[in-house]
């Protein structure tokens, strides 16, 4: 009877639903010296630069709203650049739109936080430019 106790709890599990992958990633940032919030729009595996940052998403993933998981997670790194044009890695991880603050980029002039993951943007791809 222990048996079949164990072999039914995981049926009884609740079956989480698989990411979906998005081709962009929906950031803001603030320049703390302006107070300026900028939102922009990133391809996976593009690098845009935003003040001496320079962000590349490589994943954004969406889920379900019935999901009880994070819903929108996007893996990125960002570099800090320098007048000489070299790069300094400060922060490379998994960012959450649900909670900013989690994984925050930590630097003393410019916030970024994920927004969203979507499917589409108004930005034309790298490849069209």
């Amino acid at each position: 009877m222990l048996t079949a106790a164990v072999f039914a709890f995981p049926a009884a599990l609740p079956v989480q639903a698989q990411p979906l992958a998005n081709p962009v990633a929906t950031f803001a940032g603030l320049d703390k010296i302006t107070g300026r919030i900028t939102r922009f729009d990133v391809y996976i595996d593009e690098t845009v630069l935003f003040g001496a940052l320079e962000i590349t998403p490589r994943a954004c993933y969406n889920r379900p709203a019935s999901d009880t998981l994070q819903r929108t997670s996007a893996f990125l790194e960002v570099n800090q650049m320098s007048l000489d044009g070299t790069g300094e890695r400060i922060f490379t991880g998994w960012m959450f739109a649900d909670s900013p603050a989690l994984n925050a980029v930590d630097h003393a002039v410019y916030d970024v936080w994920l927004i969203e993951c979507k499917t589409s943007t108004n930005v034309p791809p790298p490849a069209e430019r």
